[in-house]
């Protein structure tokens, strides 16, 4: 028999910030909206959920419709629930991030999107809806994340320099580091396996090349640690 309910109910979306790290630039992943609300301007990529579906499986839904990019895990960051967020109705949404090597997504419109692109935080258009927001409070996160959790390994390529990684320590905090300070705090941690490689093909002095020692960052990661910089 089915049940009526004595209160409205509000609808149930899902938005999803990317961040991946093009040469030095950290970007989010936008999506160019086709349809009204704010048809023609740049938004995450989202939408509402199924009734038999789960919000992690939406997430990962509207993001492969929309903009074309296919991801394994995404992290939940926060519900917004503002009353008037969205001019269509009553909608709360629970919003997601992700880390990824950029190179690895090339974003492909799809869907009820325009066109999905990769913009550079220092350059992100005015957004739809509430998601200028959404991307500060993910980015905030983010910053809050490096403190207490190694990141670079869905970030960075498999081999790296310390300089690429101090760079993306320097991005994400929006800050100079010293250099000195960070690769003896760093390499403290035990995370980086040096390898007996050099850059090829560069201009400058060629640097040391390491990459994450998998198995250490997986225990220091799931221990957690205090990372001051």
């Amino acid at each position: 028999m089915p049940f009526t309910y004595e209160y409205p109910r509000p609808c149930l979306t899902v938005d999803v910030v990317v961040f991946g790290l093009d040469e030095g630039d950290l970007k989010v992943l936008l999506i160019q909206r086709a349809q009204e609300p704010f048809a023609g301007r740049w938004a995450l990529p989202g939408g509402f959920v199924r009734l038999d579906e789960t919000l992690d499986a939406a997430a990962r839904r509207e993001l492969e419709e929309e903009a074309g990019v296919k991801l394994a895990y995404l992290e939940q960051l926060y519900t917004f629930g503002e009353v008037k967020r969205d001019p269509r109705d009553r909608v709360v949404t629970v919003a997601y991030y992700a880390l990824v090597e950029l190179r690895e997504h090339e974003p492909k419109a799809a869907t009820d999107a325009r066109n999905a692109a990769w913009f550079p935080l220092s350059d992100v258009p005015r957004l739809a809806f509430d998601h200028e927001r959404i991307l500060d409070t993910a980015l905030r996160r983010l910053q809050a994340k490096v403190r207490y959790q190694p990141i670079g390994f869905e970030l960075l390529p498999e081999k790296f320099t310390l300089t690429q990684l101090q760079k993306l320590y320097e991005t994400i905090l929006e800050r100079p580091l010293d250099k000195r300070n960070f690769r003896k705090k760093l390499l403290k941690l035990g995370v980086l396996e040096e390898l007996d490689e050099i850059e090829q093909d560069v201009a400058h002095r060629a640097a040391r090349l390491y990459r994450f020692d998998a198995p250490r960052y997986r225990k220091l990661t799931k221990r957690g640690f205090n990372f001051e910089i």
